[in-house]
């Protein structure tokens, strides 16, 4: 279970610092997987990152009951000088891996990742793809009660699309997941319900279809 309690989130910059998440309260059961909807700049990335524990509120607070991933698939982690598996072993050991797990991690994330000889050179070498790709292998490399996901799934060529959107489906009913996603196709196979974030405000939906048709009704308003 997941608790935001009276969350607020802004970011200061030149122009002003309006509020981009006003007074949040949800509780997110246990096994359920929930899709995050919403405009552009809504606020629907700042309230994953919130939740996974990679910013901090303004006011107010997240309190985790389960294991949570960082977002999947972020890249932004990775040490350039170090080579993919040097990466995804550090990575592994600070998750407190032994000795035997660190090998199960590496050979899932090179498996997964299909970038071939260039997992033996250094991050910096990479394409973006190339990073996305070992980003996203390590990410499900490790048993989490909660996986976090940015358009995790609009990484690569069709098939490793595919490839990673059954991962993904590999993991429901044993771990739920919070997504972010443009295609609602994936929302609405991967989640039972929704969350709209509007005007700053997140409204809860128990159907992932009926948190999209209310979203839908708003733009055509506009």
């Amino acid at each position: 279970m997941i608790e935001i309690k009276n969350l607020y989130k802004r970011y200061h910059n030149h122009h002003g610092s309006d509020w981009v998440l006003k007074d949040i309260n949800l509780t997110i059961p246990t096994g359920v997987s929930v899709g995050l909807i919403g405009r552009n700049g809504a606020g629907k990335s700042t309230l994953l990152r919130l939740i996974a524990g990679m910013d901090t509120p303004e006011r107010g607070e997240v309190i985790r009951h389960s294991r949570v991933s960082w977002p999947v698939g972020l890249a932004g982690g990775m040490q350039n000088n170090m080579t993919g598996r040097q990466n995804v072993k550090f990575v592994a050991r600070t998750q407190g891996c032994g000795p035997e797990e660190v090998k199960r991690v590496i050979a899932f994330v090179q498996d997964f990742a299909e970038i071939g000889e260039a997992f033996n050179e250094p991050v910096r070498t990479y394409s973006s793809g190339m990073r996305s790709r070992l980003s996203f292998g390590l990410s499900l490399a490790f048993d989490f009660d909660v996986y976090i996901s940015d358009e995790a799934t609009a990484v690569g060529d069709r098939a490793f699309k595919a490839k990673a959107q059954n991962l993904f489906k590999s993991k429901v009913g044993q771990s739920s997941l919070i997504i972010v996603s443009h295609s609602e196709g994936i929302l609405k196979e991967l989640c039972q319900v929704g969350v709209y974030i509007k005007d700053g405000q997140a409204l809860w939906f128990d159907n992932i279809n009926e948190a999209i048709e209310s979203y839908h009704n708003d733009v055509d308003k506009k």
